[in-house]
């Protein structure tokens, strides 16, 4: 019997397991038999009558477990119902998991003699009656996993016996009531999971009984009180995510008995004792990830022999660690992750050694966490059983060592973005449990171990971004459970093993560009039928594209620009009605273009630079000049006008003429030559004078180069940078032969992630087209004149800056008046609406903040800066598992957690804007804090009603005529209100955002 399904911020299994068996226990020892179904004396009529009640509250029974509830069998029969022997009154109600909806009768008060309900996980309603109060004999009481409302019952303090009280995942609100303090016999207090506010109350500490408190999942806010120390029973606390700011009460570790504590995703501050080891050695779970600690890491842990369960991810913890893991050898799992723990020792790495003991180590995840040096070979001396090793993100230098092919039990392995260098060693082979493997972004040279194809169960790997050379494997045709390959960015030759394009289980992504490939295209892709991206531009690959390929009818992104292929398009493609995108430009192809591209849903086409001919059709992705380009193709006539190109000749109709003598023919054919050629001149002329080039006019596919780039920012001078990041630069400047101005941001290609930053901006830019999304006019990958890397891309100039800006800068003084500011807040949501809804594959932008948010001439807004998107469903998910996940005060609190990226967290972060584009204060404003959120502090003001008081008085006025006043402060009421419901700390609970477009044009129409 659970009170919750078990969660990392909730109790034990063990601690499960104990109260289940405390309930059977309470259950045998209030029931000696049951009444015989042959009785009809129905005994006691007020408990009978209490549960005709309870039953007919209840408005669906799908598994039918009251159809006993009859007048065929004596209540004491009923399924669910227990009854004591001697006086047949009843003792137990246990109708767990039964799928009941309804509301719980208030007659339920009246079963005097009850010891036990358990109506856990069910979808009772409304709320909890009062009149349980009255059961004074109660000692078990689980109403989890429901849907009840309103606040916790006061008089609950009326039953004295109880022992056991869960009321966690319903939809509680208000605060905790001091009566459960007078609760003399509480042992267990579950509450997760509910809508709780109010700080967590001290009071809470005089309940010296308890032992267990679980209150995760709650916006409490406020501090952990002090009085907690009082607990003289207390072995295991939970506190996760409840908002709460300060540091951990030094009373916490006076609670020798503790072995579980659990405080994630809060907002603590301060440092652990140096002696937390000898103040709590019975820990066997210690969850602390997720909040703001800073200090050492204490050596004192290591006297924590019990501990299974370490969780630091994501702290401030700094200094060598230094904790001799060698005690710890029931140690289960090990997180910590993105802290700073690197320093100047030479031998950051050596507590590796120590681990060599925890024989049950099962995860243990290192990224993000500063170190440097060399990767000692005694990590091949770990636990056979750990499953998960992540030392991604980190300065590991040296070789890897072959060592790590001991580690037979790893299904996943991350060690991308380091300085690993030397060969991948082939005794990674003897990995043959591992699924997931990610090693880019590092500089490992040499082949790729043909060892490598023995991990026959592997269904993402990424080696990108490498010095790898050599052919690719043909032993990666043994990766039966492939679904995604990232190999791109080596110096990879030889041909592409037919093997590898006969993997039926690659669906997600197979990325083989930017290599040194040659030969043909094997017709075996044709066996690739379920894979949605297949990207093999620029290598050397040429002949014929084969027919074969339209047998990738999944397909949605294909990338073969940049290589030699010739001939022309095969009339197979016509198969691949879900292409989204496709570039095929760079290449020797030629014939005409075919008319089959109209029809597909296309949204990028890229036909550059071949030799196509002929006449350019004009409907479905070519009604759109910016959605495709033909540039570099001399031999095209007709289509758009915007295109420039000659009129198509008109084919001769075949009638009968009357022939005309030999020198009149000549005479007008030359005479027309002459005209023509004049009119052509004259136009060309005044095209030249008057139109921008054909560059120009599609920005999208304009060629640049370091030395445009050079000249157009006068030298990537400081007079026209006009902002500056971590991971890159944006000078303004004018384009040669342009007249506009453009952005250029340069990245910063020695900051970690830049170059992923760039490749996932180079995506977003094939990816999407939409009016409120900030256009790219091209990118510039090459190197400069001392030889090293460059990266940049070329963006459309905004002259009005960022949102952030116009928010916060007295430069925009008086700001943005109220309609412009609920057009912007549309725009930004008709932005995320289109990447959310109508991008295939959906896009996640991850990093929405009014930075990233900038404006035009007419003040429309445009979301910029896809360097952290997440394409889902494609090779960019590989990408996604580790890393920054936002902005704080913008990414939502399961970003913190460890969740994937979701639509929802880009809802959230939206949600938070729109606040702040009201309120005009930033979610990290220093009037923030012990406790107070800017989700909080306008959920409080619409509680009172006091909207105005929390309005950005200085741009929006509503003090006009009293009319339009009250209209006005309805629509701030509203459009806060929107905030409210997507910034939610529960994704489920989030607000659609296609919703939140619909009703922000209704709130638009009724200010104009």
């Amino acid at each position: 019997m659970n009170l919750r399904q078990p969660t990392c911020s909730s109790f034990s299994s063990l601690t499960v397991f104990l109260f289940s068996s405390l309930v059977i226990f309470l259950t045998i020892t209030t029931t000696n038999a049951t009444i015989s179904s042959s009785s009809y004396d129905y005994g006691n009529e007020t408990d009978h009558l209490a549960l005709v009640s309870f039953k007919s509250l209840i408005t669906h029974d799908p598994y039918g477990a009251l159809n006993s509830w009859n007048t065929s069998f004596h209540f004491c029969d009923w399924i669910g119902v227990t009854c004591g022997k001697q006086h047949e009154r009843v003792t137990g109600l246990q109708l767990i998991s039964q799928g009941l909806e309804g509301s719980l009768s208030p007659h339920v008060g009246n079963l005097s003699f009850l010891r036990v309900l358990l109506l856990g996980n069910n979808s009772f309603q409304k709320t909890i009656p009062h009149e349980l109060g009255r059961l004074f004999r109660l000692r078990v009481l689980n109403l989890s996993r429901n849907k009840f409302n309103g606040v916790i019952p006061t008089n609950l303090s009326g039953c004295s016996n109880l022992e056991m009280l869960g009321l966690a995942a319903n939809e509680l609100v208000g605060s905790i009531p001091k009566e459960i303090s007078f609760l003399p016999k509480l042992t267990f207090l579950v509450l997760d999971e509910n809508h709780l506010t109010g700080g967590v109350p001290s009071f809470l500490g005089n309940i010296t009984s308890l032992e267990l408190l679980s209150l995760p999942v709650n916006p409490f806010g406020e501090t952990i009180p002090d009085t907690f120390g009082h607990f003289k029973s207390l072995k295991e606390l939970y506190l996760g995510v409840c908002n709460l700011t300060g540091s951990i009460p030094h009373s916490i570790y006076n609670l020798s008995l503790l072995n579980r504590l659990s405080l994630t995703e809060n907002q603590l501050t301060g440092s652990l004792p140096l002696a937390i080891g000898e103040m709590l050695p019975d820990l066997t779970g210690l969850q602390l990830r997720n909040n703001q600690l800073s200090g050492l890491l204490p050596p004192s842990i290591s006297n924590c022999s019990k501990l299974r369960t370490f969780d630091m991810n994501n702290n401030s913890f700094s200094g060598k660690l230094t904790i001799d893991f060698s005690k710890l050898t029931d140690i289960f799992s090990i997180s910590l992750g993105n802290n700073l723990f690197g320093g100047s020792e030479t031998d950051q790495m050596k507590f590796i050694d120590s681990l060599n003991n925890c024989s049950k180590l099962d995860r243990l995840i290192l990224y993000n966490c500063n170190f440097e040096g060399e990767l000692p070979s005694s990590i091949g001396n770990l636990s056979k059983q750990l499953t998960s090793l992540n030392l991604g993100v980190n300065r590991l230098y040296g070789y890897l060592p072959s060592s790590i092919g001991n580690l037979v039990g790893l299904t996943r392995l991350v060690l991308a973005i380091n300085r690993f260098t030397g060969t991948i060693p082939s005794s990674i082979g003897k990995l043959q449990n591992l699924q997931f493997a990610l090693l880019y972004e590092n500089q490992f040279s040499g082949p790729i171990p043909d060892a490598i194809g023995n991990l026959s169960r592997i269904n993402r790997l990424a080696l990108d971004s490498n010095k790898l050379e050599g052919p690719i494997p043909l032993s990666l045709g043994n990766f039966y459970h492939l679904e995604a390959l990232d190999l791109h960015n080596n110096k990879l030759s030889g041909n592409i093993p037919k093997q590898l394009l006969q993997l039926s289980s690659l669906t997600i992504a197979l990325d083989l560009s930017q290599n040194n490939i040659f030969g043909s295209l094997p017709s075996e892709v044709g066996d690739l039928k379920n894979l949605i991206f297949l990207n093999i531009s620029h290598n050397n690959l040429s002949g014929d594209i084969p027919s074969s390929l339209g047998g990738c009818t999944s397909l949605s992104y294909l990338y073969i620009n940049d290589n030699l292929f010739q001939g022309m398009l095969p009339a197979s493609l016509r198969s691949m009605r879900g292409l989204v995108e496709l570039d095929i430009s760079h290449n020797n192809l030629s014939c005409q273009i075919p008319q089959f591209l109209e029809v597909f849903s296309l949204q990028a086409l890229d036909l550059s630079f071949n030799d196509f001919e002929g006449e350019v059709p004009v409907k479905g992705v070519f009604a759109n000049a910016s959605e495709f380009s033909i540039a570099g193709n001399m031999k095209l006539c007709g289509g758009l006008v915007e295109l420039g190109l000659p009129k198509c000749k008109a084919k001769e109709k075949k009638k009968r003429r009357r022939r005309f003598p030999v020198f009149a023919i000549i005479l007008i054919i030359a005479s027309t030559v002459l005209v023509v050629t004049c009119v052509l001149y004259v136009l060309f002329k005044k095209k030249r004078k008057d139109q921008p080039s054909q560059s120009s006019t599609h920005e999208r596919f304009l060629k640049v180069s370091y030395d445009q780039l050079l000249k157009a920012t006068d030298g990537f001078s400081e007079a026209n940078l006009i902002g500056k990041g971590g991971t890159s630069s944006v000078y303004k400047g004018v384009l040669e032969n342009d007249v506009r101005f453009v952005a250029v941001k340069v990245l910063h290609l020695q900051t970690q992630g830049a170059h992923k930053n760039f490749i996932r901006e180079c995506e977003a830019w094939r990816s999407i087209r939409h009016r409120n999304l900030l256009k790219i006019i091209t990118s510039c990958s090459t190197v400069d004149f001392q030889g090293n890397d460059f990266k940049a891309l070329v963006y459309e100039f905004m002259p009005n800056g960022s949102l952030h800006d116009w928010l916060h800068s007295s430069a925009h003084a008086p700001g943005l008046n109220l309609l412009q500011r609920i057009n912007i807040l549309i725009n930004v949501a008709s932005a995320l609406d289109y990447l959310h809804n109508s991008c295939v594959p959906t896009i996640v932008h991850c990093d929405l903040k009014p930075s990233n948010i900038l404006l035009d001439d007419d003040i429309v807004a445009h979301v910029g800066d896809f360097g952290l998107a997440r394409f889902l469903g494609t090779s960019s998910d590989l990408n996604s598992s580790y890393g920054v996940k936002g902005t704080i005060g913008y990414a939502p609190p399961e970003y913190g957690l460890g969740s994937e990226m979701t639509i929802s967290g880009d809802v959230y972060s939206f949600g938070i804007i729109l606040l702040e584009v009201i309120t005009g204060k930033s979610p990290t404003d220093d009037i923030f804090n012990e406790g107070l959120s800017l989700h909080s502090f306008v959920s409080m003001a619409l509680l009172d009603h006091a909207v105005t008081d929390v309005i950005d008085k200085d741009a929006i006025n509503v003090k006009s005529t009293k009319a339009n006043a009250n209209k006005v402060e309805e629509c701030l009421a509203s459009t806060l209100k929107i905030g409210l419901s997507c910034s939610t700390d529960f994704p489920t609970q989030r607000m659609k955002i296609e919703n939140v477009v619909h009703e922000l044009h209704h709130i638009r129409d009724a200010l104009q």
